[in-house]
């Protein structure tokens, strides 16, 4: 009886979708990638259940800060422009390091290890990008200082007529700060100043709006290429502030805006009021408002509108702080004075 009922139609993991062999070749060819970002403090192989780091010496009280975050539906606008160009996909793996990492800066730590999950419909297919955005999520990892200490890519084939070569991908990351310099924006006081340092444009926030707009043919990606430039990694003038500079708090200026993440870092004795008029708002934004027809206070709850990450420092730090920015090419604006 079982053997009549085995008989009729074969079945195995490939043709239902999951090529097995693939994706250990695909492991096997991102090998070299992941390690090239290790630091010191790995510990064991590649390959293996986990990844295992050592906590650096030097800590008296070592605090470990973790963040997880990913690219939302920019992934989905960046795989219309992605094959044949691999850096738009290494471009989101860029975005996918700054998600996470910029977040966990903003308390003072340095990062330590990063870790990647990556869902595609075919790993043999599509195996080209994936290896694309991992280049990407390694790039981002030594602008960071941090370790790619492992991951997952998951194949979860479709069969629907429409699908997306990588499905989603999300990221997570380990800092470590000493916990007497921990930066919570408690020392911030009337009369400190704020001051905002640029992005490279949307950074990865407000793309569901921006895939809306894609669709209603109200803007086009041929004409707004600089749509997927990556998002900024701060890592490294963040490491230089904090050792040049007294500062007092830091904002990631992710979903929401200004206005969201800029109130994260100020205490509640404090108010703040931004300056919208004191730095000049990249082109971009300006069609993507006039396209849509987007209200002004929208715009400004939806994107970052050219400023991607905040520091509040006292008023007689604004010139070295400003100088420590503008050595690492960027460019940044007093925005605010707390009262």
């Amino acid at each position: 009886m079982i053997k009549q009922l085995v008989t009729g139609w074969k079945m195995d993991y490939k043709t239902s979708g999951v090529d097995i062999e693939a994706g250990r070749s695909f492991v096997d060819q991102i090998k070299n990638t992941v390690k090239s970002t290790h630091r010191p403090e790995v510990l064991g192989g590649y390959g293996g259940f986990n990844g295992m780091m050592r906590v650096p010496t030097g800590y008296e009280n070592p605090v470990l800060v973790s963040g997880t975050d990913g690219v939302g539906t920019k992934i989905h606008v960046a795989e219309l422009n992605a094959t044949g160009n691999p850096s738009v996909m290494r471009g989101i793996g860029l975005d996918l390091v700054a998600m996470c990492v910029n977040d966990v800066i903003t308390c003072g730590a340095k990062p330590l290890y990063f870790l990647d999950y990556i869902c595609t419909s075919n790993i043999k297919v599509y195996g080209e990008l994936v290896k694309n955005l991992v280049d990407g999520i390694a790039e981002g990892c030594n602008l960071s200082g941090c370790s790619l200490l492992g991951g997952e890519t998951a194949e979860h084939p479709q069969r629907l007529a429409m699908v997306d070569p990588i499905r989603d991908t999300s990221g997570f990351c380990t800092g470590i700060v000493e916990e007497s310099e921990i930066i919570d924006g408690r020392l911030i006081k009337p009369g400190d100043v704020v001051i905002g340092i640029e992005s490279s444009g949307v950074h990865s926030n407000g793309f569901t709006l921006i895939r809306d707009m894609l669709f209603r043919h109200k803007i086009y990606l041929s004409e707004m290429p600089e749509l997927l430039n990556p998002t900024i990694i701060y890592a490294p003038v963040v490491k230089n502030l904090l050792k040049e500079v007294p500062v007092l708090g830091m904002a990631h200026i992710t979903g929401g805006g200004i206005p969201e993440n800029l109130p994260r870092c100020i205490p509640d004795t404090v108010t703040v009021s931004v300056d919208y008029d004191s730095w000049p708002m990249p082109d971009l934004f300006s069609k993507i408002m006039l396209a849509g027809e987007i209200p002004p206070e929208e715009m400004k709850n939806v994107f970052n509108l050219g400023i991607g990450y905040c520091v509040v420092v006292p008023e007689e730090a604004v010139k070295d702080t400003q100088d420590v920015i503008s050595q690492h090419q960027l460019r940044s604006w007093v925005i605010a004075e707390t009262k």
